[in-house]
């Protein structure tokens, strides 16, 4: 667990996170998704350079499967992680559960397309509408940085078994200053061009601004590691790409110490 310091380092950081950009996470980025939701997969390609596969790769590599695990895709958008999975290991009990209709739409269409079954749940990420101690696995890829951590990491681990794993993708604030600036200039441009490529609606060009400040406002890895731990998961561990611009976190719930 986090010292008294780190916790309320961490109280302030997310409130802070909360206070300014409650009003795009509640009013807009619904809007965005959907509009996106047709290209978000090859945009990413497109802004990676073409790594956007390595990145897959590298996330799915850390990821441990059993026969017959349920697992819980949170924010499961278009079921690329879902999907991957099943590739590996075809008995196993997928969940998605993601607020945009849109975004699930594309990825139920695309599980359908290679003879996969995702069962498809459209809530509040925030409240997950699962029994505890249900799911062998839960995962969430590049989507953290738009949500309240403390209520969904919280949820999570509520529904994660005694023992079973959580595993965490999504771009970081690296803890070199230069190569975030540097980051954040070319992902400042990368927007804007991505958006001309696929012909972006208004909201998500409006939105811009708020990719980069939401990002430089993040968790870098080793932050993201001990906000885990404070929050009760153990044996949490983590790997980076990109000199910290990319960070991959497995965290376990363990069983209480009776």
């Amino acid at each position: 667990m986090a010292n008294g310091k780190q916790a309320t380092q961490f109280s302030a950081h997310e409130h802070y996170r909360e206070s300014a950009f409650k009003q795009v996470w509640r009013d807009d980025l619904d809007s965005v998704f959907a509009d996106i939701a047709s290209y978000y997969d090859s945009a990413n390609y497109v802004a990676s350079l073409g790594l956007f596969g390595w990145f897959r790769d590298t996330f799915l590599s850390t990821i441990d499967l059993r026969p017959g695990y349920k697992a819980l895709d949170v924010c499961a958008g278009t079921n690329a992680t879902g999907i991957a999975l099943l590739e590996r290991q075809p008995d196993l009990q997928i969940i998605a559960i993601d607020r945009n209709q849109e975004m699930q739409k594309v990825g139920r269409e695309r599980a359908e397309r290679k003879g996969f079954h995702i069962e498809s749940v459209i809530d509040d990420v925030h409240k997950l509408p699962f029994p505890d101690n249900h799911f062998d696995l839960v995962t969430i890829q590049y989507a953290s940085r738009h949500l309240r951590l403390f209520d969904v990491f919280s949820e999570i681990l509520r529904v994660l078994k005694p023992g079973g794993f959580f595993y965490h993708a999504d771009m970081l604030r690296p803890r070199n200053r230069l190569v975030g600036k540097l980051h954040y200039t070319y992902l400042g441009a990368c927007l804007t061009l991505t958006a001309k490529i696929f012909g972006s609606g208004r909201k998500a060009l409006d939105c811009r601004d708020y990719f980069l400040e939401v990002l430089s406002n993040f968790y870098s890895a080793e932050e993201l590691s001990e906000l885990l731990r404070h929050l009760g998961f153990a044996n949490v561990t983590h790997k980076t790409l990109l000199g910290g611009l990319l960070g991959f976190h497995k965290a376990q719930k363990v069983s209480p110490v009776s």
